[in-house]
């Protein structure tokens, strides 16, 4: 909460008292719990690891939106803010501000820095930390990183694994930072939208989000690092260590990630053309480009009302996003190697009709996987599906239509931002209920669903 305080030092238009009185309230607390445990030393079991995996982000997200209720401008109530706040730790990019533009920097970089830090998962810097004060950090990486083989880890060290994911995380921050600013960027909305650009998060300095520059080259510069960001950051590890780009090619991931986007792209600028929605060919191409990037990967960056699109497009890219980014990403979704391994396990299904008595495995690349991942996938699936349900039919019975309801959850669970009808712009107008609703819906997209539903099991609460 400092950097924000000293941004509105520098602008001096507001904000920063607000900044200021929430980091002395929660250095009071921090230190009023730390203090009576300060002498405390134990391992950490796999319970205690998903405990604190999900009390870091609800605390964290919590105490983060106590300068956003202390502000004048913007006036938010308590839904309100813990919306925003947690919209933006999880990623999501849903927001409920309107004029934006005429924030104050404060708030704006702060935003920009929530989407940031959450982005790589708070957790993983603890991990980083954590060993140091005598408790040990896999626990929490198995906790927090998503995919299917969560055993794996980069470096024999849990902790040097969590430094190696930052180094890589602020190198891509840096670089997209000057590549925005050299594209026309300010130094402040470049560095700003590179912390949402490689958190995937969406949120914007302007209302009309990446619109607001109207630039193929920004559009382009934002879509590159959308990629790069949306790819398994062990992957980038593996080829910086390797020193070669051919070490993507071999991770059957990252093919069926850069196949999906684009044949996504291809889609959009086929239908676009055949209705005849912008002037030219290149135009065409760059907003179905960007569209088609932006909301797969659940950025949920926007250059234009893609909700105005032929009804296809708008609902093939709600969907889209349910495939999101790869696994280890800051992308949402289900991500990309569940999908396929889902895809593989129908096709195996189906030559088990042909033939009954053949037994098929199911390979992700040159690795055969066991039957134990796979079923861990469809359970993933199937607990997925549910949240889904449950959270659409409590937006449902709060009065939502059934578009906004949809496409609200979606937008998220797979922590997008934008959405459809009501919510294609931002969810301002959503009743308080239907607020924390979404907010379980983030936290649970977030953490994984299984990260959050094992703690509603008894199983979890027995000694």
């Amino acid at each position: 909460m400092l950097p924000p305080a000293l941004i509105s030092m520098v602008y001096r238009d507001g904000g920063g008292v607000s900044f200021l009185m929430a980091f002395l309230f929660c250095l009071v607390m921090g230190g009023l719990s730390w203090y009576p445990n300060r002498n405390e030393k134990g391992d950490l079991r796999a319970r205690e690891g998903f405990l604190i995996v999900v009390l870091f982000w609800t605390v964290l997200a919590s105490f983060s939106a106590i300068p956003l209720m202390l502000l004048e401008q913007p006036n938010l109530s308590v839904a309100d803010a813990f919306f925003e706040s947690f919209s933006g730790l999880t990623t999501t990019g849903a927001t409920i501000l309107n004029k934006i533009d005429g924030l104050p920097h404060a708030v704006l970089w702060y935003r920009q820095q929530l989407q940031w830090l959450g982005g790589m998962g708070i957790i993983v810097l603890a991990v980083a930390v954590l060993p140091m004060l005598g408790v040990g950090g896999m626990q929490l990486y198995r906790a927090e990183t998503p995919g299917p083989v969560k055993e794996s880890k980069m470096t024999p060290r849990i902790a040097d694994t969590a430094k190696h994911l930052w180094y890589i995380y602020l190198s891509l921050t840096v670089a997209c930072s000057l590549s925005y600013w050299a594209a026309g960027m300010t130094v402040f909305d470049a560095i700003c939208h590179a912390f949402s650009t490689i958190a995937i998060g969406g949120f914007s300095t302007h209302d009309l989000s990446m619109g607001y520059f109207d630039s193929p080259l920004i559009n382009f510069v934002c879509v590159l690092f959308l990629l790069i960001a949306g790819v398994n950051f062990a992957l980038h590890f593996a080829v910086v260590h390797s020193r070669s780009l051919r070490t993507y090619f071999y991770d059957p991931e990252f093919k069926a990630f850069i196949t999906i986007q684009l044949v996504l792209t291809l889609i959009c600028f086929i239908v676009l053309m055949s209705f005849s929605v912008y002037d030219s060919t290149f135009d065409t191409l760059d907003q179905a480009l960007f569209q088609a990037v932006s909301i797969s990967t659940t950025a949920g960056f926007a250059t234009t009302s893609f909700a105005d699109w032929p009804t296809l497009l708008p609902i093939l890219l709600i969907f889209s996003s349910f495939i999101g980014g790869c696994a280890g990403s800051t992308g949402g979704g289900m991500k990309v190697v569940r999908i396929v391994l889902l895809y593989l396990q129908g096709i195996r299904e189906l030559k088990k009709l042909v033939h009954p008595k053949a037994i098929f495995t199911i390979k992700l690349g040159a690795k055969a996987l066991p039957n134990r991942v796979v079923e861990a996938i469809w359970g993933f699936f199937s607990a997925y599906a549910a949240v889904f349900v449950v959270c659409m039919l409590a937006l449902l019975a709060a009065g939502v239509d059934d578009i906004t309801a949809f496409t609200a959850v979606a937008a998220c669970l797979n922590n997008l931002g934008p959405g459809l009808g009501e919510v294609a712009a931002n969810f301002s107008g959503l009743s308080d209920f239907s607020k924390w609703v979404l907010i379980i819906a983030m936290l649970f997209g977030r953490l994984e669903i299984f990260t959050l539903l094992v703690l509603f099991t008894p199983a979890f609460w027995r000694s």
